[in-house]
């Protein structure tokens, strides 16, 4: 394969691809575009481009990807349940498709033959970002610095760009890895590689600390249509804004935070700290939603589709027949999943406290512990004989398997001792 002569590189201006742009000109002797993805990071854009076209890129493109990740991205994970290991809600990883597809299409526009990215090669971004470039442009090369150069720390990369006179948002006193959008920030490296010490203070970004947070309950009232939020206390709203107001609310009150040591793509275990405000307190309102509004069947299998999607998302199978077909389903599923939901936020929790929809298959006339003349009672006792069926069939068979249940454990059973050397019967 020929050398890259002109190279697009996803750009955010931070200590990677800020000595990347120098690197790739020096060792590969191409021209680079660098493409900017405003996902709702709070950066200078107009200084980031200043700084791509300072040390050496051709061109600079900012893209405004703010809607599209919300409506395209966040929402329709948000609306599959995703959780990574049932407890990151995707933020960086959602974000890496929509970022390389922008980065592909402006890699066409600008007469790139190469595409390049500052994920180090121990990381989950890589697998990401080359996963989308292979889905979206086969045909084009890769190029990965980090897997090339002789830079091998963060303290090398600061003193790199030192050399060269590029300014880096990081130091050897704070050198953590820190990504930032509209749906999440999140924090990796520096101390934070001992998963035995508690995150510092001065981590946090979204939040305030739970302990720090009013005395005071807040409540939210967010509106769902078939799945997707569309409302704050009744006013609609488009979905960025949506999520801005929400991380303000639930932010105050220190909600959202995630300590998580998590198994990465590459095999190894790492330790992140992650604030996901909005995005906990609308996963929380959606369940609760769907508690309301699905049927038991529906619920059971969107449980392991919620897995799966997850898992999708978090190894970089974004651009995938199977994810494309999950998404069916789950539009399908949430057709009737539209009302509202009450969320209590206190000192770092989120509790749904009340819902209600026009497609609820709640019957308070089937629920009632009251009287009522719908639900007679003599009915169970059929439904309890053929729901048991299998279990005296198979009573039948093996008599003796259950015949020990509940007994108490005698010493050769191995119960506790009484002190005195003698085994005491545990029931």
């Amino acid at each position: 394969m020929n050398e890259p002569s002109r190279i697009a590189l996803a750009y955010s201006g931070g200590l990677d691809t800020s000595v990347m742009i120098p690197w790739l000109r020096e060792n590969y002797g191409a021209e680079v575009v660098a493409v900017v993805a405003d996902v709702g990071q709070r950066d200078d854009f107009e200084a980031v481009r200043r700084k791509a076209l300072d040390t050496g890129a051709e061109e600079c493109r900012v893209l405004d990807l703010q809607e599209p990740f919300a409506g395209d991205y966040i929402f329709p994970a948000l609306r599959a349940g995703a959780a990574y290991e049932s407890r990151y809600l995707l933020g960086t990883a959602l974000a890496r498709p929509l970022i390389a597809a922008a980065q592909v299409r402006v890699a066409r526009e600008t007469g790139c033959d190469a595409l390049a990215h500052g994920c180090t090669g121990k990381g989950n971004d890589q697998v990401r970002f080359e996963l989308a470039y292979q889905a979206l442009a086969p045909q084009m090369t890769i190029v990965a610095p980090w897997r090339e150069w002789e830079i091998s720390s963060r303290e090398d990369a600061i003193a790199y760009a030192g050399e060269r006179g590029i300014p880096v948002p990081a130091s050897t006193d704070r050198p953590y890895s820190i990504d930032q959008n509209l749906w999440h920030t999140s924090f990796e490296g520096g101390v934070l590689e001992d998963p035995g010490v508690q995150a510092p203070d001065d981590v946090y970004d979204m939040t305030v600390d739970p302990a720090d947070a009013p005395d005071e309950a807040a409540e939210v009232e967010i509106g769902f249509e078939a799945g997707r939020p569309v409302s704050l206390h009744g006013e609609e709203m488009a979905p960025v804004d949506l999520v801005d107001a929400l991380n303000g609310i639930a932010g105050r009150h220190g909600v959202g935070r995630v300590d998580l040591v998590e198994n990465r793509v590459v095999g190894m275990k790492s330790r992140g700290v992650y604030e996901t405000p909005a995005g906990t307190v609308l996963s929380e309102a959606l369940a609760d939603l769907r508690s309301l509004t699905l049927d038991h069947a529906t619920t059971s299998f969107l449980e392991d589709v919620s897995s799966r999607y997850g898992e999708l998302v978090y190894r970089g199978k974004w651009f995938t027949p199977l994810r494309d077909s999950l998404d069916a389903f789950v539009e399908s599923a949430h057709r009737n999943v539209t009302g509202t939901v009450t969320v209590r936020l206190y000192r770092g929790s989120c509790l749904p406290v009340a819902r209600t929809s026009p497609d609820s298959l709640y019957r308070e006339d089937l629920a009632t512990f009251g009287e009522d003349a719908v639900y007679d009672h003599a009915d169970a006792a059929g439904f309890i004989r053929l729901w048991g069926l299998s279990s005296r069939v198979y009573a039948g068979v093996h008599a003796d398997r259950w015949k020990s249940a509940g007994a108490p454990r005698t010493a050769e059973a191995g119960g506790r001792s009484d002190g005195n050397g003698a085994r005491a019967a545990v029931g």
